[in-house]
């Protein structure tokens, strides 16, 4: 079994470039969740044992597809306990990543992390996401829902203006079978560009992980 420090090296492994804050921001997270999921249950008491494998890693995945720029606006819906947006907000210090979730406990766990952390890029929205105005270069999050209801949530909230090498759209974390993603994404499914997250991090935790790219063209 990997052990916290081991699943740590992965990060730093698959992400070399990362600042010394950077390294020690990432290092944190390992006590702050442990605290935190012993009073609120944001992870598995067994998948806690593998934070760095499973959902940090699986978060910062959505870095190998694609560069946010500086100022770019990142909405993660459904965010739990902060996935994806507590990890990219990390590696992308100056991009500006907006947590969403309707449950307040699981929010008050994202702030607490948030200011331990000294992420001056992060906000928290506690909503329900359909009640959510404002506009976003991207939609992230970790299958909240099958894929054509969060694609209804996610009507009337992307930017007109296309800055990065993706198109303005949503950025979505999918375990599964890619026949039965096939099935569940629809006349989806077409448009979409898939990535294997085994392809970027060739551990078997990741073999049936994708990161589906769907965009909104205006």
């Amino acid at each position: 079994m990997n052990t916290f420090e081991e699943e740590l090296a992965l990060v730093f492994k698959h992400f070399p470039e990362l600042s010394p804050l950077q390294k020690k921001q990432f290092a944190q997270l390992q006590d702050l969740y442990l605290f935190w999921n012993e009073r609120i249950n944001l992870i598995s008491r067994k998948d806690i044992e593998h934070l760095y494998l499973h959902h940090i890693l699986h978060s910062l995945s959505i870095a190998k597809v694609i560069s946010f720029l500086p100022n770019a606006e990142i909405l993660d819906i459904g965010t739990g306990g902060g996935f994806p947006g507590i990890p990219l907000a990390i590696l992308f210090p100056e991009t500006q990543f907006h947590l969403n979730d309707s449950i307040q406990k699981k929010i008050k766990v994202v702030e607490e992390i948030k200011d331990a952390l000294q992420l001056k890029n992060v906000s928290t929205i506690h909503n329900r996401s359909e009640k959510i105005k404002h506009k976003y270069d991207f939609i992230v999050s970790r299958a909240v829902t099958n894929f054509p209801d969060f694609y209804n949530l996610c009507q009337g909230k992307f930017k007109s203006k296309h800055l990065h090498s993706l198109p303005n759209g949503i950025l979505y974390l999918k375990g599964g079978e890619l026949v039965d993603l096939q099935k569940e994404m629809g006349k989806y499914y077409e448009d979409a560009f898939i990535f294997n997250i085994y392809d970027f991090f060739p551990y078997s935790y990741f073999e049936t992980k994708r990161i589906i790219h769907y965009a909104i063209i205006k």
